[in-house]
């Protein structure tokens, strides 16, 4: 089966889900809302107008990792995964249809979504909010790091093979482990796939790493997440 065919089979699976739906709506809703509760909140000259403009990416990102993490796990109840393996035998081919599918969408979503946050944070910080000029850098690194948190998620449920394990680890991780970490770690915690992806969302950082920079980090995590996916799908059984 051609490649493009694999790609509209594979939506049409993921657009049919309801819990898939709610998780792809879920990154705007939940990004638009935690941005204008700290939005409300900021205070203060030295406050980061920018990254308070995007806070709420920080949950949006639960909702594009559960996108991701969803719309993959169902291939793994049911004997769904040899249905589709049989369709298209060559597995490199679906899974790469598969993350295509899944990528996609959150990009668009999340370039839908860094807009609407930015609009709401400066509409509620007034003159204090980010300009327009640093907000487009936000808008764009808004939606390249949700759709990278998605496709991080899809090559990791692949490896474990179940939607709650990656879960379990993923989100947790994201939103405890990581600032514990960051914490006690120094810079060595902007090499973190979120931390680093998160740089682009901030008016000043201290560090080595940039905005495009800090992003590249965390695509390197995304391709590393999604070999091992690629690999592990190769060498077991469906």
């Amino acid at each position: 089966m051609a490649r493009t065919p694999v790609i509209h089979s594979e939506w049409i699976k993921i657009r049919t889900l309801r819990s898939t739906v709610g998780a792809l709506c879920g990154i705007l809703l939940l990004t638009t809302v935690f941005t204008a509760l700290a939005a409300l909140d900021t205070g203060g000259t030295d406050s980061d107008r920018l990254y308070a403009a995007f806070f709420g990416v920080s949950f949006g990102q639960v909702a594009a990792i559960a996108f991701g993490t969803t719309a993959v796990s169902t291939e793994f109840h049911g004997g769904a995964l040899r249905v589709s393996l049989a369709a298209v035998p060559r597995r490199q081919r679906w899974f790469a249809a598969k993350a295509t599918a899944i990528g996609v969408p959150v990009l668009v979503v999340g370039l839908l979504t860094g807009p609407a946050s930015l609009t709401v944070g400066k509409a509620l910080m007034g003159e204090d909010g980010p300009g327009w000029t640093e907000g487009v850098r936000g808008v764009a690194g808004c939606g390249i790091y949700l759709a990278l948190m998605a496709l991080f998620a899809v090559g990791l449920t692949v490896v474990f093979r179940s939607g709650v394990a990656t879960l379990s680890v993923v989100v947790p991780f994201l939103l405890i482990v990581s600032f514990v970490i960051g914490d006690l770690s120094g810079g060595v915690a902007d090499l973190l796939p979120d931390r680093a992806g998160q740089i682009a969302l901030h008016h000043r950082r201290d560090g080595e790493l940039g905005p495009w920079t800090g992003l590249a980090v965390t695509a390197l995590w995304t391709a590393a997440a999604l070999l091992a996916g690629a690999w592990s799908l190769r060498r077991r059984d469906a």
